[in-house]
């Protein structure tokens, strides 16, 4: 579990904590091997809208992987079995509905910023009950793309957000920075092995991967409460406007 006794208090106050060391190197080792396996193995199986390239005929420009556990034994027992899964239920107080493990990664150069966003903008669910968990598998710091933070932000209303031209990220809020917002965002570095983990209300964003030599790979993994209800048609309407929309520009 969580090394840091004190990582549920900052979850709750902050809307989001990190645990330092969460997988030893031998467990991240191992797991960015099932990494590279699912890349040759699974991805000429699937679906080709879960798979985003910066460029579709240049396969090492790989930016983001969908719903991982759906295609693969390894990665479905990793979402639903343990650790990750243990410590979704205590953050949100009770049984917890696996939604998506994901791969992304900054290839070195790709300065294309995240853009500043709520997850709860994509998870349409009422309340607004759910989680993103972010396991760096690099080193992550601000040269190469770490995730920023607005403490507190979970605890606001849901902002208005607007279409973006970022890859894998089509949404970003539309009155981005309020007041002070900027000087209070908190750059959270990691090492390989460390998990962010976040409030769906949560104001967070990163920069581009300035670095021209080191790659930003991260897996993430969404949870919601079985409390919450999600709006499954208008979920599906969007991720199919966004499927027409990517295959469209040639990025899936």
């Amino acid at each position: 579990m969580i090394h840091d006794e004190l990582w549920l208090d900052r979850y709750r106050t902050d809307g989001f904590f990190v645990g330092r060391q969460f997988l030893s190197p031998d467990e991240v080792t191992e797991l960015v091997g099932h990494v590279q396996r699912y890349i040759h193995e699974r991805i000429p199986t699937m679906p080709s809208e879960q798979v985003f390239y910066e460029d579709q005929q240049q396969p090492e420009s790989l930016k983001q992987i969908q719903q991982m556990w759906k295609h693969d034994d390894y990665f479905h027992a990793l979402m639903t079995e343990g650790r990750f899964r243990q410590v979704a239920e205590k953050c949100l107080d009770g049984p917890v509905v696996p939604k998506n493990l994901q791969y992304f990664n900054k290839s070195p150069g790709v300065n294309q910023p995240t853009p500043v966003h709520q997850d709860a903008f994509y998870f349409m669910l009422d309340p607004p009950l759910a989680l993103t968990m972010w396991l760096a598998l690099d080193e992550v710091d601000e040269e190469n793309g770490c995730v920023r933070y607005i403490p507190g932000s979970h605890r606001q209303p849901l902002r208005s957000h607007q279409r973006t031209g970022t890859l894998g990220f089509s949404q970003g809020i539309t009155d981005y920075p309020l007041a002070d917002e900027r000087e209070r965002e908190v750059p959270l570095c990691a090492r390989p092995g460390d998990l962010l983990v976040h409030d769906a209300m949560t104001i967070h964003r990163a920069d581009g991967n300035r670095s021209s030599t080191r790659t930003r790979r991260a897996l993430g993994m969404i949870y919601y409460s079985e409390r919450a209800k999600e709006d499954t048609a208008r979920h599906a309407k969007y991720q199919r406007q966004l499927a027409s929309e990517m295959k469209s520009k040639g990025r899936v």
